[in-house]
Order: structure tokens, then C-alpha cells, then sequence
């Protein structure tokens, strides 16, 4: 139960303590600061406590707003503060120290904007969220506040929720072909208390449904399949807008969230290649590509604004003629979806499975992607070169939990630290780039089996403990994961080819979707603040360089059949370790909320 304490005198006909209740507060009276203090301690600490002048008038979506988000451990919004535990202790401070100022007084100006005052100058992080049309105002005498209540009559609170329930930065066919629709369906699913959590597992199950029916590899499974995608697609919008439409943020949420839209696609892409298998036609080669291609193309994102996000003099002439095309209006559509993002690509692939077959599927999606992938990578290249960032340690930190280092690279970075101060700047991408270059192109030219792809995976483990030897804080460092990521993956990807059994490459598929979700694991723990994983899972898998020798290893040793049963169980094993210690994680109590803004490519 939440508690809120009205400060201040009370005025006749006001509605905010039926506001307040309707928001699930126990409301409670003040007539002073003293009292108020009293109550706050009154209030167990493992409760949300809020503090609102009783003069307030405002949209109850406003007071929604500024009271109910559980991401923030501090939230204000005029005339009303509040605090969760994480916070209570911040406040707590601020009242003790208002308490002592005024001497207990009867309140006359407001006491949470008093407070809030006293939080910003302990330099305390507190959130406001844009309230935009929405009305929420302490009014000092009765002609502004005929004002207030009349400005409320001029704005639709319910249109307003309902709009802002929607992300503002969806791509062009989420914006015009399902959000129209979709906020409805989320307001339906919130009035008769379905939840976020329940609508993102309803979308895993029709996507998974729909990947089985393109493993029937009939034209009716197809287009059944591409039907049902649109609708797990649908249903994946849904439940973000309800979570926004009702502000029902949770750790659990945020897991699901942040996972199950890779765990959908790329099981999608298996059923296409199940599918084309029925029929004669052999695409895992090009589902594995795909996923590979998609992931990379993720971790470049990832990588880019980690290193960016808090650099100081981070400006630069390409930034600052993408802001002036920002405001042509047609020219934001048209980059937003030329670089592919999850609607239009979903709606390609469902369209392309209908009508035409996973190969040409495949070859469209592995296009379309490529394309995206170039022009992305090429504008946040020259963004760097062009740059005068200085780069902070916790971004160096962040692009060196991200390239996902194992106990040999991690020891030689140790021992070549010294001798790495020396080298230019640009040294960290070049050597990634050239070691893995080197691994993948030995085990395509050698075949399979050779002793030469351990040579090169050898000479990859080198260079990739020279490429993080010093702190990643070069203009260029932050492609140091997605090489890492694409060297890995692409000689699992060329060895499973070149073993030419049945099972390889359906066995190289589940491994690096295995690792992939780590990897993914790894980017949603340090987008909220909780660090990376653990360094017992990285060292118990391997990291990125012990498993691509271990790979080249069993390629020579073992025949193709053998290498294609020690591929499974390798997959089976560290999807078995990454998954238990992330589903322990994110269910915990400590889990951040972590929720996307800006839809995902």
C-alpha cells in the first residue's frame, strides 16, 4: 500500500484525495510540517510515500504521472514529491531539515515544492516527467485557481494517456499500420487487468506458433505463419503501450521485454529453415547468416551509444546535419526505415513467407540487412572520426564487458598492458579486425578439419587480448565488440558449412543463439546501471575467444558427425548456464526495470 500525506489547508470541492485514492494511496492529513514529518516516519520504509499540497489541481493522468512510475526512486511533478525505499532516505533528510527551518509552522506556501527545492540542492536526482498539455498547478489565490480548473476542461486527460501510451519513436509501418489500432487493444487488456507480462508471453506463444507452421513446409503453414507473425508483432506493441498507458514497469517485464523479441525472431528463422527442409531445400546456412547479420547489427547499436552516451564535447559536423535532416519531416521516415527496424522487418518477412519461399525470404532479409548494417556502421564511423569526444572510464568499462573477454584474452591483456600504452590509437579495431579476419577466413579456405583454423584461432586469441590491453577509449574502439561478435560467429558459421553433415548447421544455429543471448543478456544489465555479468559466467563459457578455439579444436580432432554431436552439446551447456543465471537475475528483487523507448533495429 502506498501512502500519500496532504499538506496544507484544505479547499472544499477539491478532488484530490479521490484522485489520490483512485491511484491506490492511503491519504492522510497534515496541518504543519511537524505533523508531516510525523507521518513520514509513521510510514513502514519498504513503502512508496508521496507528499501533495491539498491545493493541487491537476489531470489525474498528471498525478499518475508524477506519483505511481516505479522506475524512479524520486519523482516530482508541481505541488506533489514522492519517494520509494530507494529514495526514502533522500527525503526523509529534506523534510527533517524543512521541519527545523520552519519550525513547524502551519503550512502556507507548498511543502513539496519546499522539499523538492531541498532535494536539488543536496544535488539529488529526482524525476519530472514531461507532462506536455496535462494541467498540474498549486494555484496561490482563488482566481487562479478557476483558471487551473478551467484549463482542465480543455484537455482530454484520457486522449492524452492513451497517446502517450505509444512510442514517439516507432519506425514508419508501427506508426501508421499498427499503432492506430494497437493503443485500443492495450487500453481493452488494461480495463480488465491483463497485464504487460501477460501479453509479452501471449506474443512469444503466437510467434512460436507461427515458426511452427513454416516448419510445415506447406504453402497454408506459410501463410499462416506470416499471419500469425503480423499478430505476435501486434501483440509485442501492445504490451509496451500498456505498460506505458498504465505504468506498470517491472524487473520481470523488463527481462521479457529485452529477450523475447530476438528469442521470437530467431526462432522464426529455424521454422523457416525446418519448412524449406520438408521440401527439399537446405537455408540453414542462411537463417544462421541472418541471425548473425541481425545480431552484430545490434551490437554495433549497443556499442556505439554505450561508448557516446556520456562523452563529453561529443559534437561533430555529420551529428550536426543529421539534426538539421530531423527536421525535414519526410527525410526521418525515410532514414528510420531504410535502416530496417523490427516492424518493417517483420512485415517483409511475413509478407515474403506468404507469398514466395524461406530462400527468397532469406535472401531478402540477409539484403536488406546488409544494407542497413553498412549504412549505420559508415554514419557512426565518420560521427567518430569527425568527433572531438572524450570518452569517459565507465563507457571504456562498458565496451569491456561487451566484447565479452575469457580468461585467455583477459590474461593476456593483463601481461600486455605495459607494451600496449605505446601503440596508436586506432590499434584496438585494426588488430580485432585482422584476427578475425584471420580465423574465419583459414577455416574457409582450409576446409574442415585442418590444423591450420587452430593456427589462426590462436593467432585470433592474441589479437584479441592486444585489442582490449588498454581501456577502450579510442573514436574507433567501440567496434571492437561487434568484430569480436562476428569473428566468433562466423567461424562457427564456416566450420558447421564446411563439416557438409546433416545436423551441423542446425547445431552451429542453436549455439550461437545460445551466445547471443548472453550477449544480449549483457547489453540490458548495463543499460540499467547493474553492471555486466557476472565474471564466473564469462570465465565458465569461455568468453568469446576461448570458444572460438575451443570450435576450431573439435573441428580438427574430431569427424563431422562427432563435431556436429560436440556442437549440440556445447550449445545445450551454455544455454543451460546463461539462462539460469539470467532468469536468477532478472527475477530478483535488485533487477533493474529496463524499458526501450525508441524501437529497436
Amino acid at each position: 500500500m502506498s501512502t500519500a500525506i496532504l499538506t496544507g489547508q484544505p479547499v472544499p470541492g477539491s478532488s484530490i484525495e479521490a484522485d489520490l485514492r483512485s491511484l491506490g494511496f492511503d491519504v492522510r492529513s497534515a496541518a504543519d510540517t511537524a505533523e508531516a514529518e510525523t507521518l513520514l516516519a509513521a510510514v513502514p520504509g519498504e513503502e512508496r510515500v508521496a507528499l501533495v499540497d491539498a491545493r493541487f489541481v491537476g489531470h489525474v493522468h498528471a498525478l499518475r504521472l508524477g506519483l505511481t512510475d516505479p522506475r524512479f526512486p524520486l519523482a516530482a511533478i508541481p505541488g506533489a514529491v514522492t519517494a520509494q525505499p530507494a529514495g526514502r532516505q533522500a527525503l526523509t533528510r529534506a523534510m527533517a531539515r524543512e521541519n527545523s527551518a520552519g519550525g513547524g509552522t502551519t503550512l502556507v506556501d507548498s511543502l513539496a515544492d519546499r522539499i523538492l527545492t531541498a532535494l536539488d540542492s543536496d544535488g539529488t536526482e529526482v524525476h519530472r516527467p514531461e507532462l506536455g498539455s496535462l494541467v498540474a498547478a498549486v494555484p496561490a489565490d482563488p482566481q487562479a485557481r478557476n483558471e487551473a480548473r478551467q484549463a482542465l476542461t480543455t484537455v482530454d486527460d484520457e486522449a492524452v494517456r492513451l497517446k502517450s501510451a505509444v512510442k514517439s519513436r516507432d519506425g514508419f509501418f508501427t506508426t501508421y499500420c499498427i499503432s492506430p489500432y494497437s493503443r485500443y487493444i492495450a487500453r481493452w487488456c488494461a480495463r480488465r487487468g491483463l497485464t504487460p507480462n501477460q501479453v509479452t508471453t501471449a506474443s512469444l506463444i503466437t510467434a512460436l506458433i507461427a515458426a511452427a507452421c513454416a516448419a510445415t513446409g506447406t504453402r497454408g503453414g506459410f501463410v499462416a505463419a506470416g499471419v500469425l507473425l503480423i499478430a505476435s508483432f501486434v501483440l509485442d506493441c501492445v504490451d509496451g503501450q500498456i505498460a506505458r498507458y498504465s505504468l506498470q514497469y517491472s524487473t520481470l517485464g523488463a527481462w521479457l521485454d529485452a529477450t523475447f523479441d530476438r528469442a521470437k525472431e530467431y526462432a522464426y528463422y529455424a521454422g523457416l529453415a525446418l519448412g524449406a527442409a520438408r521440401g527439399g531445400d537446405d537455408v540453414w546456412a542462411l537463417a544462421l547468416g541472418a541471425m548473425i547479420l541481425q545480431t552484430c547489427r545490434h551490437v554495433v547499436d549497443f556499442s556505439f551509444n554505450e561508448a557516446n552516451h556520456d562523452a563529453t564535447a561529443n559534437t561533430s559536423p555529420t551529428a550536426a546535419l543529421s539534426g538539421k535532416l530531423d527536421s525535414v519531416g519526410w527525410t526521418v521516415w525515410v532514414r528510420r526505415m531504410i535502416v530496417l527496424p523490427i516492424g518493417e522487418r517483420w512485415a517483409m518477412i511475413a509478407v515474403l513467407t506468404a507469398a514466395t519461399t524461406p530462400r527468397i525470404t532469406f535472401y531478402a532479409l540477409l539484403i536488406g540487412c546488409a544494407f542497413a548494417a553498412t549504412y549505420t556502421t559508415a554514419g557512426r564511423v565518420l560521427r567518430s572520426l569527425t568527433r572531438k569526444a572524450r570518452r569517459t572510464d565507465r563507457a571504456a568499462q562498458a565496451l569491456a564487458d561487451l566484447a565479452d573477454s575469457g580468461p585467455l584474452a583477459q590474461g593476456l591483456a593483463e601481461a600486455l598492458k605495459k607494451p600496449a600504452r605505446g601503440l596508436p590509437g586506432f590499434t584496438a579495431p585494426v588488430v580485432a579486425f585482422l584476427g578475425g579476419l584471420a580465423v574465419v577466413l583459414t577455416a574457409a579456405l582450409t576446409g574442415f578439419g585442418g590444423p591450420w583454423a587452430i593456427v589462426a584461432a590462436v593467432v585470433y586469441v592474441l589479437t584479441s587480448g592486444l585489442a582490449v590491453a588498454r581501456p577502450l577509449k579510442g573514436a574507433l574502439d567501440w567496434l571492437v565488440p561487434p568484430l569480436f561478435r562476428a569473428a566468433e560467429y562466423g567461424t562457427v558459421l564456416v566450420l558447421a558449412a564446411e563439416a557438409d553433415v546433416n545436423g551441423a548447421l542446425p547445431a552451429a544455429f542453436g549455439l550461437v543463439a545460445a551466445v547471443a543471448y548472453h550477449h544480449y543478456d549483457t547489453v540490458y544489465r548495463i543499460r540499467g546501471n547493474a553492471g555486466a555479468s557476472p565474471a564466473w559466467l564469462v570465465r565458465s563459457i569461455g568468453g568469446h575467444e576461448g570458444r572460438t578455439l575451443l570450435v576450431t579444436v573439435l573441428a580438427a580432432l574430431l569427424t563431422a558427425s562427432q563435431f556436429t554431436v560436440a556442437l549440440t552439446a556445447l550449445a545445450v551447456a551454455v544455454a543451460l548456464v546463461v539462462l539460469l543465471e539470467s532468469i536468477r537475475f532478472w527475477v530478483s528483487a535488485g533487477a533493474p526495470a529496463v524499458h526501450d523507448e525508441g524501437e529497436p533495429a
